[in-house]
């Protein structure tokens, strides 16, 4: 997929305001979008952090705040059709407060596999990434990827292993 400069992408301000101020990952490691380089999360790193990551949720669709058990039944959903792929995720989240969202970190899932989940449940992005480089991937109305902004994932301090399990719900 090609960049595309900022101004051509399809999506809010706001909404990429929120993307860019919040925390992904584990309850055990967290990370930001930065475009500086920095420490990347263990699962970034050596030989984990060779392949490809995603992190999906199908919380709050469209930027949406959506009640609590319609994002658990999305979530459940979700989780389901990534185990039905053979992929084995694990917990996540996005954000914090009012508007932190369960995720799903799953390793080794393809772009167009992360874009096809995050648009079948009315997503406007996903975080891709290979290694500690990692991209918000903007996706159009048809859930196919219309952009991406690249960055790098880094390591919050204060946070790190013990390393996620895989997700058993």
């Amino acid at each position: 997929m090609r960049e595309r400069p900022l101004s051509a992408l399809p999506h809010r301000a706001d909404l990429r305001a929120a993307f860019l101020a919040t925390t992904y990952g584990t309850a055990h490691e967290r990370f930001r979008l930065s475009a500086r380089r920095g420490p990347a999360p263990t699962w970034a790193r050596g030989d984990r952090g060779r392949g490809p990551w995603a992190v999906v949720t199908a919380w709050n669709p469209g930027g949406t705040l959506t009640a609590p058990e319609a994002n658990a039944r999305a979530g459940a959903a979700l989780l389901a059709r990534v185990q039905a792929s053979g992929l084995v995720p694990w917990p996540a989240h996005n954000g914090e407060g009012e508007w932190r969202e369960e995720a799903l970190l799953i390793p080794g899932v393809r772009l167009r596999q992360a874009a096809a989940w995050g648009a079948a449940f009315g997503q406007a992005a996903v975080l891709w990434a290979v290694g500690a480089r990692a991209a918000l991937v903007w996706l159009d109305g048809d859930g196919r990827p219309s952009g991406a902004e690249r960055f790098w994932a880094v390591g919050e301090e204060g946070t790190g292993p013990p390393s996620p399990r895989p997700s058993a719900l």
